[in-house]
């Protein structure tokens, strides 16, 4: 099993305790507020004009492992579950478009990030541009998720939704069984 960024990393990002995989809404929240300690960490390596090692490594590792994981979970599995349980009068399928949008970006522009830190040097003012950007748009598809998506989901799955969301994200993450 690979191990998460957060078991090998520190500078800012707070680890995801794996143990939260048996509660996979409060897992992706938690992941939701690394995220967030993402952008924070991208801002300061912007202000600064260069990232220290350690901060590269926590950076890389939050873009290059658990995000593209974290992606997947909402659009392979979250997201179809909340189409099919939600209310249409919970207008979830424009939202879920919208954030779908933003995961479309989010891809290249974490790639564009990965690029950037690929190498300590002194950023130029369009590198820092580019971090200070994909943290704004992160945080703002964030506040949906937080105040929307997440809302929705423990209101409207069940229990034999968030087994399989469970069983789906842990099989995503190499784990077999549930993590004590």
């Amino acid at each position: 099993m690979q191990q998460p960024y957060q078991a090998r990393h520190g500078a800012g990002i707070t680890p995801v305790d794996p143990a939260l995989l048996n509660r996979p809404i409060d897992y992706l929240h938690a992941v939701h507020l690394c995220e967030r300690e993402l952008c924070a960490l991208l801002e300061r390596i912007a202000a600064r004009g260069h990232a220290r090692t350690d901060e590269i490594e926590a950076a890389r590792g939050f873009l290059s492992g658990d995000l593209p994981a974290h992606l997947e979970d909402e659009e392979q599995d979250l997201f179809p579950l909340l189409r099919l349980r939600c209310e249409a009068e919970d207008e979830i399928d424009r939202l879920l478009d919208r954030l779908q949008d933003d995961h479309r970006h989010a891809r290249p522009d974490a790639r564009a990030v990965l690029d950037i830190l690929h190498a300590p040097s002194r950023l130029s003012a369009r590198a820092t541009g580019v971090l200070r950007r994909f943290a704004d748009h992160a945080r703002r598809h964030l506040i949906l998720e937080n105040a929307i998506l997440i809302p929705f989901a423990r209101l409207r799955l069940t229990g034999a939704d968030l087994d399989t969301l469970r069983a789906s994200m842990r099989r995503r993450r190499g784990l077999a069984t549930p993590v004590d």
